[in-house]
């Protein structure tokens, strides 16, 4: 791979694949690194690239397996025993919430409170609208799981969001 080829990449993909890892992982410097090694990782390995799918969804498979490698080392028994890192009180840092408007913001506060199966297929198909095809292939699912998964995530972002004061129908059309 050209170096101008891992550019194109990047300008095409960094800023999508930095807002989906900083959804997953809630810290803006952790997910501008875990970008940076989602790229390195797609440069080393672009000679696996078989151009089964696009590289969009082949540098956001990168990216999900580079996040999920990062929970597995921050928080090895939460992730073993399948617990959810939810952090209730968290907050976006300033920059991020001058960009959000008020219901872009309890999206993102129903989001972070929703299991990380359900943040990532909520984040994939209705906010970077993949595909159901892409999305099995970046989760590494079957297509129907994708789809339960799916239903039963939008349903507990539903109760999230309903429970935060919002109505459910002015998000994620």
């Amino acid at each position: 791979m050209e170096q101008d080829e891992l550019t194109k990449w990047f300008d095409e993909y960094g800023e999508s694949i930095l807002i989906y890892i900083l959804l997953i992982v809630r810290d803006y410097q952790s997910a501008e690194d875990l970008t940076q090694e989602t790229f390195i990782k797609a440069y080393k390995n672009q000679q696996k690239f078989e151009q089964k799918s696009t590289v969009k969804t082949w540098l956001f498979s990168i990216a999900f397996n580079v996040t999920k490698d990062y929970f597995r080392k921050k928080h090895p028994l939460q992730h073993y025993l399948g617990l959810t890192m939810a952090e209730k009180d968290y907050k976006p840092i300033p920059e991020q919430i001058v960009a959000m408007n008020d219901q872009t913001e309890q999206l993102y506060r129903s989001l972070q409170q929703l299991k990380p199966s359900y943040r990532h297929v909520i984040i994939l198909r209705k906010l970077k609208e993949f595909s159901t095809a892409e999305s099995a292939l970046v989760l590494n699912w079957s297509e129907s799981k994708v789809k339960m998964t799916l239903k039963r995530a939008l349903a507990e972002l539903r109760n999230e969001l309903i429970e935060g004061g919002f109505t459910y129908e002015n998000f994620l059309r």
